[in-house]
């Protein structure tokens, strides 16, 4: 295990051990309110003014009927002539209509080359409609694209720098569309948890019905709490939530390991737990040296000179100790238990798994 990999687990550990056993949190960062959520849009469009790093129209045929589409519409006639142009690409759009849009509110959008575009750098996207999942136009982008990164060419060399056919436009789309939510008319309203958990759950229902003095909260299950709107609220639902939303809970999370064997990374929750287990970890390096040697004939006989393959295979085994880890330690001590073997993070990993599947830790393993 590298330097670095150790710093930043030692700074992570130092991080959640220091911090308060019992930390709490706003309500508002716990939860999300059920119909009260963002809407994708997507749309297909043209983004012209590319310095001949657009799509190639032989090609990319779709950026070829869609440019003698566009021209048509605005009264000029190309059908049958030969396109060369380098400066169109077609492009998908992409948005996020947020909840409670209304009418002229402006959107960032996302540009991304469909065809063989090089760069979108200093193009201009056209008038785009987007569209919602019920095939509605909700909004409509236009504007100059965006990009972060970059290309440069030469005869014998090529740099790419971050990605140049993905752009943005700030506040580049215009609503035209409002979804309708009557949210004050509500008389019931459901709360979904970020982490579903049937103690937090049960803790929110708790301390929202303390807060307003009556039982109107009611556990549904581990990932929903549903409200019965009070009297007091009827038609202003919006003031009940801006009162509760700041509410501190503290949220409960069940014990788990959390892996991503492709960056090596692990991520254990303060509660993980271990019985005493003995823990040893060894590498088998097997070396393969292959070292083909000349033979060649005696003087003034008939034989051949051939290249004869000499083979050298070492077999080396790097034992280590068993590391005992004993029954509840905390979290801090189990990974110093784990660490004092010497292993790796992919060793590691391997070793985790192995101590779930002797049933020693009392922990989810997830593997992402």
């Amino acid at each position: 295990m590298n330097m670095t990999i150790r710093f930043l687990l030692g700074a992570l550990l130092a991080t959640l051990i220091a911090g308060n056993a019992s930390a709490t949190s706003r309500l508002k960062d716990l939860i999300d309110v059920e119909g009260v959520r963002e809407n994708q849009l997507i749309g297909y469009g043209l983004v012209v003014g590319l310095n001949n790093t657009g799509d190639s129209l032989n090609n990319s045929p779709f950026t070829k009927q869609s440019l003698q589409a566009m021209l048509e519409r605005l009264g000029v006639n190309i059908r049958g002539a030969q396109l060369r142009t380098g400066n169109v690409a077609a492009v998908m759009v992409t948005a996020n209509l947020r909840a409670f849009s209304t009418q002229g509110t402006r959107l960032d959008v996302v540009v991304s080359a469909l065809g063989d575009a090089k760069s979108l750098q200093g193009g201009t996207l056209l008038v785009t409609p987007l569209l919602g999942a019920d095939g509605n136009v909700y909004a409509v982008a236009q504007g100059t694209v965006a990009v972060a990164g970059f290309q440069a060419e030469g005869d014998a060399a090529k740099i790419i720098r971050g990605v140049p056919t993905v752009g943005r436009i700030s506040n580049g789309a215009l609503v035209e569309r409002e979804i309708e939510f009557a949210l004050n008319r509500m008389t019931t309203v459901r709360l979904s948890l970020r982490n579903p958990d049937l103690t937090t759950a049960k803790r929110i229902a708790g301390a929202i019905n303390d807060f307003l003095g009556a039982p109107v909260a009611e556990l549904v299950d581990r990932a929903t709490v549903s409200i019965t709107v009070p009297p007091k609220y009827k038609g202003n639902l919006v003031s009940l939530l801006t009162e509760i939303e700041p509410i501190v809970i503290e949220p409960d999370q069940p014990a788990k390991v959390v892996i991503d064997e492709r960056s090596g990374i692990i991520v254990m929750g303060r509660d993980v737990r271990v019985s005493t287990v003995a823990v040893a970890q060894g590498n088998l390096t097997v070396t393969i040296t292959e070292q083909p040697q000349v033979s060649q004939p005696n003087p003034f006989t008939r034989g051949q000179t051939k290249v004869v393959p000499r083979t050298n295979i070492q077999v080396q085994e790097d034992g280590r100790k068993f590391g005992l880890v004993n029954e509840g330690v905390s979290l801090k001590e189990l990974v110093d238990g784990l660490n004092a073997l010497g292993v790796g993070p992919r060793d590691l990993i391997s070793i985790l798994q192995a101590i779930k599947a002797s049933g020693a830790i009392q922990a989810e393993i997830e593997v992402m």
